[in-house]
């Protein structure tokens, strides 16, 4: 194996690129470390450096093949936030929903599925702003937006959420329906 300084952090995922610091000739590079155990390939050119563990290779986490593969912004989204959010929700996807500013499309890494649309997002997403894209996508999380309306003005009443912020993220991200069923909740939120 190289020995010029070349030091890979377990779970880190690298692009074919990332080894030019090492190297002149980086997917000769690539191809070796592969061949050699060290990098484990996820896609055409997107490597990962295992983490091992005592069950085996420990996957990298979703965060990190994203910021490798799109390096630029995006927001991980999709059911585990929003069943997060205690909405009474409990879908369940086999891809991974990512926003980002990018690419759109289906793509599998590692055996993985990751959706990707480019779509508005802000910079660092608040609770708030998961409810309104729960809103957004309440079929894909087979969920009643009658049902989310009423337990989000439970949620209000309980002050698990900003109101302030939650009309503001309504405004800027939200459809006309999602506006409206978000300040029904908050009026009901009110009444109550």
């Amino acid at each position: 194996m190289p020995s010029n300084g070349l030091v890979l952090e377990p779970g880190h995922v690298y692009r074919t690129r990332d080894l030019s610091q090492w190297t002149a000739n980086p997917a000769r590079l690539a191809r070796r470390l592969v061949d050699g155990g060290l990098l484990k390939p996820l896609a055409q050119g997107l490597f990962v450096h295992p983490r091992p563990s005592r069950f085996g290779d420990v996957p990298p986490a979703d965060e990190e093949v994203m910021r490798a593969f799109l390096d630029s912004p995006f927001v991980l989204t999709g059911p585990e936030r929003w069943n997060a959010l205690g909405l009474g929700t409990s879908a369940a996807f086999a891809t991974q929903l990512v926003y980002n500013t990018k690419r759109s499309g289906e793509f599998t890494f590692g055996g993985r599925r990751f959706l990707l649309r480019r779509v508005a997002f802000p910079e660092r997403p608040s609770p708030e702003w998961f409810v309104v894209d729960l809103f957004q996508h309440a079929e894909q999380a087979a969920a009643d937006r009658g049902d989310l309306t009423t337990a989000l003005a439970s949620a209000v009443r309980d002050r698990r959420f900003d109101t302030e912020r939650l009309r503001s993220r309504a405004r800027e991200y939200g459809s006309l329906d999602t506006q409206t069923r978000v300040a029904s909740a908050l009026s009901a939120s009110q009444a109550a």
